[in-house]
């Protein structure tokens, strides 16, 4: 499913100014439907948000235009394919719409939300957390996948620690 005003399954939730972007690979057959990140219910996306005190309370998948009034938007890898990551045809990530969107908005950080994104951009193995890479002057964090389907690799620690950066200052 796609919108005819923007060609793509999700549109971007960008604008310049922003402290934090999440950045997944691609949005799940669910929020293509729903047209709504991270609406799966398995998905732990939106309580941990919650959990770790990026939203002042636990929010629905459709209230997902909002982030931006705290300063988070949201977009992905695969703007023109939804299904879980082995799913994806061949050449579904479009890696320099993804840099060109980065460089143009200037976000502070984009955080990864698996080490499938943040490898697909930048080629290389990668840990969780803070990143020796950029973008621009935008700094890059990983992320473990809220993805009911990486559950084995789940640690809430990482959103954590992103958390609590995003309200330091």
């Amino acid at each position: 499913m796609m919108h005819a005003e923007t060609d793509t399954v999700l549109p971007d939730l960008l604008r310049d100014g922003l402290r934090l972007v999440f950045c997944g690979t691609a949005p799940s057959r669910r929020s293509a439907r729903e047209q709504a990140y991270y609406a799966h219910p398995g998905n732990a996306f939106w309580p941990t948000l919650h959990t770790v005190g990026l939203t002042p309370q636990r929010w629905s998948a459709d209230a997902f235009p909002q982030l931006l009034d705290l300063g988070i938007g949201l977009t992905d890898l695969a703007k023109h394919h939804s299904g879980n990551d082995n799913e994806l045809p061949h050449g579904a990530f479009d890696i320099a719409r993804f840099r060109e969107r980065i460089l143009a908005h200037r976000p502070a950080t984009v955080a990864f939300t698996s080490k499938n994104a943040a490898r697909a951009v930048l080629q290389q193995v990668v840990a969780y957390g803070w990143l020796d890479a950029s973008i621009g002057c935008t700094r890059l964090f990983v992320l473990p996948s809220p993805s009911g389907q990486a559950r084995a690799s789940w640690s809430i620690a990482p959103w954590q620690a992103l958390a609590d950066w995003f309200h330091a200052d």
